[in-house]
């Protein structure tokens, strides 16, 4: 079973969205210009940034695109390749294709057959 393991909220306003969701929930935003991206911190993290709390995810803040314009759960998978090859077959189709993040991990966004976008996570170093 594949498990939700981060979420990403779109912004249009990227100061706004870091003022509302640090005053209502007392997140913690850290931002990394090089990707256009904010990571969010809603729970403790042990030292490789994995939340100490079980069930707890942490998230990012994102600028809203034509593809992605809801929140987004992004699921730990085993092979996003594997997975990007099923996501026909069930439906679905690739909004974002296979992208490296750094020299960490993958990620790529689906869209099911609703229409909602789904990430999907691959770790590289465990």
């Amino acid at each position: 079973m594949n498990s939700v393991v981060h979420f990403e909220i779109p912004f249009v306003d990227e100061q706004r969205a870091q003022k509302f969701y640090t005053s209502l929930f007392g997140w913690t935003v850290q931002e990394i210009p090089e990707m256009d991206y904010s990571m969010v911190q809603t729970t403790e993290g042990d030292a490789q940034g994995r939340p100490k709390n079980p069930g707890a995810i942490n998230g990012g803040l994102f600028q809203r695109t034509p593809e992605a314009q809801a929140p987004v759960l992004v699921i730990d998978v085993p092979s996003i390749d594997a997975h990007l090859k099923k996501i026909g077959a069930a439906g679905g189709k690739v909004a974002m294709p296979k992208t490296s993040i750094g020299d960490m991990d993958f990620y790529a966004r689906v869209t099911d057959t609703e229409g909602n976008v789904i990430g999907l996570w691959e770790n590289v170093k465990k």
